[in-house]
């Protein structure tokens, strides 16, 4: 079987709209942990405008990284940016979206991933 990013089973999912509301999430997401739960976390951005989705992705990936060296955790962390659509289904949320997952290295591996 292929691997696609939407098949790692998703603890929590954030729909965001702005950078600021990018930012909170992205402290959120840290504070809970990416190894405590054997699942990723899925951010989900608006497609209508393209320019403000970079932005928001940007914010995310960065911001996660700089958390996880302020808290002295473990930075292996993977993501993936893709077109959420009908075939990648989060339950009750607009699929006409960017999304990213993230996921610790560690539990990709316990998950049994390969690419």
């Amino acid at each position: 079987m292929e691997f696609h990013p939407s098949k790692i089973p998703i603890f929590q999912t954030f729909d965001v709209k702005d950078e600021k509301q990018a930012s909170d999430i992205a402290h959120e997401m840290v504070m809970i942990g990416f190894d405590k739960e054997n699942k990723g976390f899925k951010v989900l951005m608006p497609k209508e405008d393209k320019t403000a989705a970079k932005r928001i992705g940007y914010t995310v990936t960065t911001t996660v990284t700089y958390a996880l060296r302020k808290t002295n955790q473990e930075r292996d962390v993977r993501y993936w940016t893709f077109h959420e659509n009908k075939d990648h289904q989060t339950e009750g949320i607009d699929h006409h979206r960017y999304a990213i997952v993230f996921v610790s290295s560690r539990v990709l591996e316990k998950l049994d991933f390969s690419w």
